[in-house]
């Protein structure tokens, strides 16, 4: 993954990017665009080709409207294929598990333009995602069992190719997240339970980023993850706003996250204008797999 060309990700079929994934040794730094918020940083340029040019290998889009492309301002009226074509990275799309009765906050949250249904899942499909990510936005009222139901559902829909992330890493007010040692239920159940309906990859909190969660708490998770069905990824995902600090703080974490064995290093969208500041996303990316990888995706996409 992390030296791959724009050409080579055009011709990869998901297991072909799950297979990148675990040869980039842990290395691999995915930004995640929020669309309904903004624009974008940058006038004339998405967030998504911002985070690509400053050393992010994946780009994860979040509250995607598969019922009202209007909504997804941050797409600047681009199609996911156009996106594709100007970033030439791997992009997935963030699909909620909510429950259709949930508390959520509409006017934050257009949760049934964004809900993995089996109807934005074969659409999510069909125009183009190269991964799928099953989680809950905060408020959506989103519980880990929905999000394991909604796996198994995704796997039957999506095909064996399609690449599922899944996984509670936010919205741990009301249920807390995997690897919460408050947490009511067993984490260690549940990504097995998790790894059985079908995910490639299981998201958790960045140690750093989410209160009381540590180090050693997500790294016998990624063990777990590991061990349990060989070939499985894990991502850890730096948020709860903590994206939005400085470059030190930063870094920092990234090497807390390294030390977790995580394959993927996700940093979150709560920045400026629907994701994290330019500097951030490359001191992640400086920190996880150094300099010279990073220069080579800043510039790898002419390629």
């Amino acid at each position: 993954m992390i030296s791959a060309s724009g050409s080579d990700f055009k011709e990869m079929t998901g297991r072909d990017l799950k297979r990148s994934i675990f040869k980039s040794e842990g290395r691999v730094v995915l930004g995640q665009h929020l669309l309904f918020a903004s624009e974008g940083l940058v006038r004339g340029i998405t967030n998504a080709e911002l985070l690509g040019a400053f050393g992010a290998d994946m780009i994860l889009l979040n509250t995607f409207n598969l019922d009202n492309p209007d909504r997804n301002l941050g797409m600047q009226h681009l199609s996911l294929h156009d996106l594709k074509e100007r970033v030439k990275l791997p992009i997935g799309i963030y699909l909620g598990c909510t429950k259709q009765d949930s508390n959520t906050d509409e006017k934050i949250y257009d949760k049934r333009g964004m809900s993995a249904t089996k109807g934005h899942l074969l659409k999510a499909k069909e125009i183009g995602a190269d991964f799928i990510v099953l989680g809950g936005n905060p408020g959506t009222g989103t519980s880990i069992e929905d999000i394991v139901a909604t796996t198994a559902l995704a796997r039957e829909v999506c095909g064996e190719d399609m690449l599922i992330f899944s996984g509670k890493w936010e919205d741990g007010i009301d249920e807390k997240v995997l690897g919460d040692p408050l947490a009511t239920y067993d984490s260690t159940e549940i990504i097995k339970q998790l790894i059985d309906a079908g995910a490639d990859v299981i998201d958790l909190p960045a140690p750093g980023s989410r209160s009381g969660i540590s180090v050693s708490d997500i790294q016998k998770l990624v063990q777990l993850i590991h061990k349990y069905k060989s070939g499985t990824l894990a991502m850890c995902f730096l948020n709860s706003s903590v994206e939005g600090s400085d470059t030190d703080t930063i870094r920092q974490i990234a090497l807390k996250m390294k030390e977790t064995g995580a394959d993927i290093n996700a940093i979150g969208d709560g920045g400026f204008s629907g994701c994290t500041t330019p500097e951030n996303i490359q001191q992640l990316s400086f920190s996880l797999k150094g300099k010279p990888y990073t220069y080579y995706r800043m510039a790898s996409t002419n390629k």
